[in-house]
């Protein structure tokens, strides 16, 4: 199946995930509206609304770039409605925009705490909710969440209780909104990287550019989340799924060319349940 004509609605798509979603979609010749904050550079940023717009030109899609925060329910609305408009519906919504803060209970600053709700599980939310008009008028509609599997354990909140509440509340929205819409043939799943992943937050937050060595490009969770949109939205839904297991039941065997360094051993993401071993001709992060 090809996304070309489709319109995909995605928050936080002026870098990194976000961003390698749509240059995939892109290339079939799909619309994308980049539903993202930034549209001023940043210093430590790279990327704005306006440079992911020209790139997915470059990759032969339509760009519609829009500044939204998704903790303004108003902007949000005003942002959907306008995608829709200007392509004539929304067949895809991907809530990949999120906040991150790695502190204890103890050392979370309350804003911080407040901040990493309203953008992950609380824009999570809204986004969907007010995308479902829309989704209902499509061929094949998909909403899919860049939020891990619920697996409730101990060691995924000790460390960053706040930061783990707010991205297993994204998921709780897949679990829930997967059986609400079950019968209008809306697919909601959630996708989730085994190994971290090269994007700003590891450079800026997670290691530097030594961890970056150790992650994959962003290209394998665009080439999941591309298989995930090419399927049955009334059989597929209600999944969580991790990128290099979902893609090796798809046929994919060469893991090896989403390695940012092939040298460096891969990292292991938060959140990765132990019952989903990697697969057998992918790579095994090194647990640290």
């Amino acid at each position: 199946m090809s996304l070309s004509g489709k319109t995909l609605f995605i928050t936080g798509a002026s870098r990194g995930i976000g961003l390698a979603i749509a240059l995939r979609a892109a290339r079939d010749g799909a619309n994308i509206a980049i539903a993202a904050k930034t549209a001023e550079p940043h210093p430590k940023l790279v990327g704005t609304i306006y440079t992911a717009a020209a790139d997915i030109a470059r990759s032969g899609g339509r760009a519609l770039p829009l500044v939204v925060d998704v903790r303004d329910e108003a902007t949000v609305k005003d942002a959907l409605e306008r995608t829709a408009q200007t392509f004539g519906g929304i067949d895809i919504v991907v809530n990949n925009a999120s906040a991150i803060s790695l502190t204890g209970v103890v050392d979370t600053d309350m804003k911080r705490f407040d901040l990493m709700h309203q953008i992950n599980a609380r824009g999570t939310f809204v986004v969907s909710k007010w995308a479902v008009g829309y989704l209902r008028k499509a061929a094949n509609p998909h909403i899919l969440m860049i939020s891990p599997p619920l697996d409730m354990k101990e060691k995924w909140f000790a460390p960053h209780t706040a930061y783990s509440m707010s991205k297993f509340g994204m998921s709780l929205v897949v679990l829930g909104l997967a059986g609400e819409l079950r019968n209008d043939g809306i697919a909601v799943n959630a996708l989730w990287p085994r190994s971290i992943i090269a994007t700003a937050a590891i450079r800026n937050l997670l290691g530097g550019d030594e961890r970056m060595r150790q992650a994959r490009k962003p290209e394998i969770m665009a080439d999941a989340a591309y298989a995930i949109f090419s399927s049955p939205a009334r059989e597929f839904t209600g999944r969580f799924l991790i990128d290099d297991t979902f893609l090796y039941e798809r046929g994919v065997t060469d893991f090896a060319r989403y390695r940012v360094d092939p040298t460096q051993e891969l990292a292991p993401d938060f959140f990765v349940p132990d019952s989903i071993p990697p697969p057998a001709a992918g790579e095994r992060p090194r647990r640290t």
